[in-house]
């Protein structure tokens, strides 16, 4: 696992040049392998230079880069599971990406911090509540409350996203992708204007949490 540092700014921005080739690439790939489509993308705000969370069920090692295929807002960070940063090539990849490891088990200080920090600069922050792939019948796990406590402590808008399809092109326990269809579907974006950073408690992040799941499994 990556060493825990308390230094946020140790996680690199993305390369805007290098996003902006993967999302060509992306496009190219993602239409002749999964005929992938995104609907209501204008539910996507427009970089006003807010920060944004975006919050997605998680199926899929490619959820990150299906999500933002159509959001052109800079910079995109994610959190990525921290063993991810071990392999080979993967991991110096997807530093350059924008991503920064979280311990799924046990969560991160370092990571929390970094989004806490990235958001308030006005960074766009791709989270997945779920904290974990969901399995193969693509049902949801329960979501943690961390998303909810980070738009509410840095006062910016949780975009809501559904991700369809996705379970059956990389099911757990397979080792690479499969040909198939998937679909993004994005919500209206849920405002945190009404909770105050000192009022984040459990009672208050779980019922932000509660909505978010509420309205991201209404599409599935």
């Amino acid at each position: 696992m990556p060493p825990e540092t308390n230094n946020s700014d140790a996680f690199e921005a993305p390369s805007p040049a290098l996003v902006a080739s993967l999302r060509f690439v992306g496009w190219v790939i993602g239409k002749v392998a999964w005929r992938i489509s995104h609907k209501n993308v204008g539910c996507i705000p427009e970089d006003d230079g807010r920060g944004l969370l975006i919050a997605a069920n998680h199926q899929t090692y490619l959820d990150p880069y299906w999500i933002c295929l159509p959001v052109h807002r800079e910079p995109l960070r994610f959190m990525a599971w921290d063993r991810a940063f071990e392999w080979f090539f993967v991991g110096p990849f997807i530093r350059k990406l924008g991503a920064y490891p979280v311990n799924i088990e046990k969560g991160s200080v370092a990571s929390m911090k970094a989004s806490l920090k990235a958001l308030e600069r006005g960074s766009t922050v791709v989270v997945f509540p779920e904290g974990a792939r969901c399995f193969g019948n693509g049902e949801m796990l329960e979501f943690k409350q961390g998303a909810a406590r980070l738009a509410i402590q840095a006062n910016v808008p949780v975009l809501p996203v559904t991700i369809i399809g996705g379970n059956r092109i990389w099911p757990r326990g397979t080792a690479f992708p499969r040909p198939g269809k998937v679909e993004i579907v994005y919500h209206p974006p849920i405002e945190t204007e009404g909770f105050l950073p000192e009022d984040v408690d459990r009672e208050r992040a779980e019922a932000l949490n509660s909505k978010l799941r509420e309205v991201i499994a209404s599409a599935l």
